[in-house]
């Protein structure tokens, strides 16, 4: 069964973030949009490269209305030593939550039972805490966040526009389409 369009089952983790360590739950999703970005451990080849990558993009994030959370299967204790050590890493800014029970990564489909570690995984969550996108992949293929930008744009366009979507290479402010039966066999 696809994610897309379930609720965020309820989950309860710790994260280290600015210098401290805080707890999040499902609670701590709404009200805003969410990007939860899974990554198989700390201390890793690409990994540091993808929170670099989403730390350089975050200030785009924060004007879309949006938080990045970066998920491992690691602790909050491990997070803090890899902000603190990875000159990439410690650009971030925002929350790099541990998952060592595995909770969230087996809760989204990206778990790797025989390995302990989570898949590269993206997700796209409303502010009501529905799952609206979601990305998944094998472990040697680094994301990058500019897709991520364009379909966090892409779902708070259609969530602000029903009845519209938005085409393949859509970006914001570019036109949309309104589904009907003229354009069957149109486009």
């Amino acid at each position: 069964m696809s994610l897309i369009n379930t609720q965020v089952q309820p989950f309860k983790v710790s994260a280290f973030h600015n210098g401290q360590f805080v707890d999040l739950t499902e609670q701590s999703l709404l009200g805003k949009w969410s990007v939860l970005i899974f990554m198989p451990a700390a201390f890793t080849f690409n990994c540091p490269t993808e929170v670099e990558d989403a730390a350089d993009s975050y200030a785009e994030f924060q004007a879309a209305g949006a938080e990045v959370y970066i998920v491992t299967t690691d602790t909050q204790f491990s997070h803090k030593v890899w902000h603190e050590t990875s000159p990439a890493v410690g650009k971030a800014k925002f929350p790099l939550i541990g998952d060592p029970t595995h909770q969230l990564t087996r809760a989204f489909g990206v778990h790797i039972e025989e390995e302990g570690l989570a898949l590269r995984g993206t997700f796209i969550i409303n502010p009501e805490g529905v799952i609206k996108t979601l990305e998944i992949h094998s472990n040697e293929i680094a994301r990058d966040v500019t897709e991520t930008l364009r379909k966090l744009k892409a779902a708070q366009y259609t969530a602000a526009h029903p009845g519209e979507v938005c085409p393949a290479k859509w970006k914001e402010g570019a036109k949309t389409l309104t589904p009907s039966l003229d354009l069957v066999g149109k486009i």
